[in-house]
């Protein structure tokens, strides 16, 4: 509604050595080509979770993630902030 530019599912590729990896990483949503947003619904927020976003973070040159887990009962309660750098 509020015309704020998004990617759903946006390939994030991994070059090494000048090699383009096939590691098939998708980003969920990447809002404005500034914020990542990582979805999930799980029960509780593994470590993992936090890893794999913080991966997508170094990959892509950005600054800030957000890891929502959409299974809470407050959403307020699922929402966490990564920081890279």
């Amino acid at each position: 509604m509020r015309k704020i530019p998004f990617e759903r599912q946006k390939k994030l590729p991994v070059v090494y050595k000048e090699i383009n990896l096939d590691c098939n990483f998708r980003i969920d949503i990447l809002v404005d080509n500034l914020v990542i947003l990582e979805l999930k619904s799980v029960e509780r927020i593994e470590p993992l979770f936090e890893t794999q976003l913080l991966t997508y973070l170094k990959l892509s040159d950005l600054w800030l993630g957000m890891l929502l887990n959409f299974n809470v009962s407050v959403m307020r309660n699922g929402i966490r902030r990564i920081v890279y750098g």
